[in-house]
């Protein structure tokens, strides 16, 4: 369970990640992106912040997350200057995929299909066979 002081400090690095990320993109031109931060996570001894991005459209999400992660100890440092009268040691950043969305719209799909397991439960032990 996060303490009141890792989840201050996630929502710092939230914060600041999204107009850094933000910034890079129109900086460099690219209209037809969208980088959003869905969460960050900081582990207890501060040292490590996990962060879970979400890349619009998602056939660009993979490339994206290449460039940002070759890119962390840039994105590190002006992370750093930012929040230097807030924190005394940036914890190291470590980037992921939010897939919740993905994983709701799955779901969503399911329940609007012909095939909705919740009316007809013979659909269930389908899946679990094949």
């Amino acid at each position: 369970m996060e303490t009141n002081r890792q989840k201050k400090i996630g929502g710092v690095i939230q914060k600041d990640l999204v107009d850094i990320l933000q910034g890079e993109v129109r900086k460099n031109g690219v209209s037809n992106l969208i980088i959003s931060v869905s969460k960050v996570s900081v582990t207890s001894d501060l040292s490590v912040a996990t962060v879970y991005l979400s890349i619009f459209p998602q056939d660009k999400a993979k490339e994206t997350l290449v460039a940002i992660k070759t890119n962390s100890k840039l994105i590190k440092h002006d992370l750093s200057q930012r929040v230097r009268l807030q924190l005394r040691k940036v914890p190291n950043l470590v980037f992921f995929i939010d897939d919740s969305l993905d994983y709701i719209e799955k779901i969503d799909n399911a329940l609007n299909s012909k095939e909705n397991p919740i009316e007809n439960r013979d659909l269930l032990d389908k899946r679990r066979h094949s």
